[in-house]
């Protein structure tokens, strides 16, 4: 196997790989909604979902190409001029608005010379042909374009359990359609989801590792206030994971992808003044986290794509 700078295949490394330097994300919030959360599919939203996910910093009402260039700005004061952009369109559903409008908001990104890619996050149920035509559209026009679908679990129970109001199938579908384009795919999964236990958190990775996605996203079932799920929490409908335990499902996680899939996050994290519990995801937990699943694939002895026999021949 490819010798790494850890034991998968991360995005730091996939940027340097392709560019040469580093490459820093730029998170920007836009006034996006969901589907459901607007009554089109159902109400209320994620169970766990805090206003959109967007970190507290940003206000949707700002206009985007403010908020790029102050994130350009906040990045070469930290890390220098040598540095290229991703602009990433996280908040709530980025792919959810007519065709006109989202053509407006990923143009942004072109007026910026240090800007080599965008990164969009949607749900499944919400990338129309019409929109991933759009999104290819910009990779012909120099931009290197990944879209970010959200499954969460491959466990349809989770799923309406967490108001996701989509289906396993919609995810398998529009990473289908979006590989007919020359598009990446990075698929989202959370560990440790109410009334899952290990063989839920394998039959996800299987599922991801089956199909011809780019890159994953991986994280902690945390819980934040003001959230459905915090009062779930709150009234001890279910437990969440101990960072040992998060660890482990994460490695056995990582050990199913093939090689070749680009690790984009191990953990996630929320203002402390937020995160109701685990304590382990908080902004200055996430180190001592990344720094743990990589010291159990250590431990283990294995790598990024070492199981990919779970695939075919069980466990």
């Amino acid at each position: 196997m490819k010798v790494r700078e850890r034991s998968y295949f991360s995005l730091k490394e996939y940027f340097y790989q392709k560019y040469g330097r580093r490459v820093q994300k730029i998170t920007v919030a836009l006034p996006f909604t969901c589907p459901n959360r607007d009554g089109s599919k159902a109400r209320g939203g994620c169970t766990f979902c805090y206003d959109g996910s967007k970190p507290s910093m940003l206000i949707p009402t700002v206009p985007l190409r403010k908020q790029i260039e102050e994130g350009i700005k906040r990045a070469k004061r930290k890390y220098g001029e040598d540095i290229y952009f991703f602009v990433y369109y996280q908040s709530y559903t980025n792919t959810y608005a007519d065709l006109e409008t989202l053509r407006e908001v990923y143009d942004t990104a072109l007026e910026f010379e240090d800007v080599v890619g965008i990164d969009v996050g949607t749900r499944p149920d919400c990338a129309p042909e019409e929109v991933l035509d759009l999104l290819a559209d910009y990779t012909e026009r120099g931009l290197e374009v990944w879209v970010e679908f959200g499954l969460q679990s491959a466990n349809y129970e989770t799923l309406k359990r967490i108001n996701r109001a989509h289906g396993v199938s919609d995810f398998v579908d529009a990473v289908l359609r979006a590989k007919r384009r020359p598009l990446k795919v990075c698929a989202h999964a959370i560990v440790g989801l109410p009334g899952e236990e290990r063989e839920d958190v394998i039959e996800t990775a299987k599922l991801i590792a089956s199909l011809p996605v780019d890159g994953v996203k991986i994280h902690p079932l945390h819980v934040i206030k003001g959230t459905v799920m915090a009062k779930q929490y709150e009234r001890g409908e279910f437990e969440l994971l101990s960072l040992e335990e998060y660890v482990r499902l994460c490695a056995d996680f990582i050990e199913i992808l093939p090689q070749d899939v680009v690790v984009h996050r191990i953990t996630g994290e929320v203002d402390e003044s937020l995160l109701i519990a685990p304590d382990y995801c908080s902004p200055r937990q996430k180190g001592k986290v990344i720094e743990a699943v990589e010291e159990e694939l250590r431990r283990r002895g294995t790598v990024q794509g070492s199981n990919r026999r779970a695939l075919n021949r069980g466990l």
